[in-house]
C-alpha cells in the first residue's frame, strides 16, 4: 500500500494565563492510499485538534507530518458550523475558491452541482439562518 501520510511524535500544548494543556501527547501514525480511518476518543483528548493541525489549521508543538504525495490537501467537518451569516449559501461555499483565487465558471458550477447532490439546491440563495442545523453542517 502507498503511504499517504507519515505523523511521527506529534504533540500539541495549548497555553494561557494558567499554564499549558497538553493535548496530544507523541502520536505516530501512517496513513496509507484506500484506507478508511476513524478517530475516536473521549471529550477533549485531542480529535479535533489533530484534525485541525492537519488541516493547517492549528500550529503543532513537536514532531513531524508528512504527506507523500505534493499538493496533498485535507479537510474535515468542523463541529460547529462556521458560516458567514451574511453570505448566501453558495457564497459560503465559495469563499475557500474565492480567497485562493481560483474561482472560475466551472468551478462555481462544481459547487453547485455538490449542493444539488446534497440536498441544497432550493436554498443556494438563502442565508445560514434559513437553515436547519443539519443543513448547515452540510454547506462547507
Amino acid at each position: 500500500m502507498t503511504k499517504l501520510l507519515s505523523i511521527k511524535n506529534l504533540t500539541k500544548y495549548y497555553h494561557d494565563d494558567n499554564g499549558e494543556t497538553l493535548a496530544i501527547d507523541n502520536l505516530s501514525l501512517d496513513v496509507h492510499n484506500n484506507e478508511f480511518i476513524s478517530i475516536v476518543g473521549t471529550s477533549g483528548c485531542g480529535k479535533s485538534t489533530l484534525l485541525s493541525i492537519l488541516a493547517g489549521l492549528e500550529r503543532k508543538s513537536s514532531g513531524t507530518i508528512n504527506f507523500e504525495k505534493e499538493n496533498f490537501k485535507i479537510g474535515y467537518m468542523l463541529q460547529k458550523d462556521s458560516l458567514f451569516p451574511w453570505r448566501t449559501v453558495l457564497e459560503n461555499c465559495l469563499i475557500g475558491l474565492e480567497v485562493n483565487n481560483e474561482l472560475t465558471e466551472e468551478n462555481k458550477r462544481k459547487v453547485i452541482s455538490l449542493l444539488e447532490k446534497y440536498g441544497l439546491k432550493e436554498f443556494i440563495n438563502k442565508y445560514p439562518s434559513s437553515l436547519s442545523g443539519g443543513m448547515k453542517q452540510r454547506v462547507p
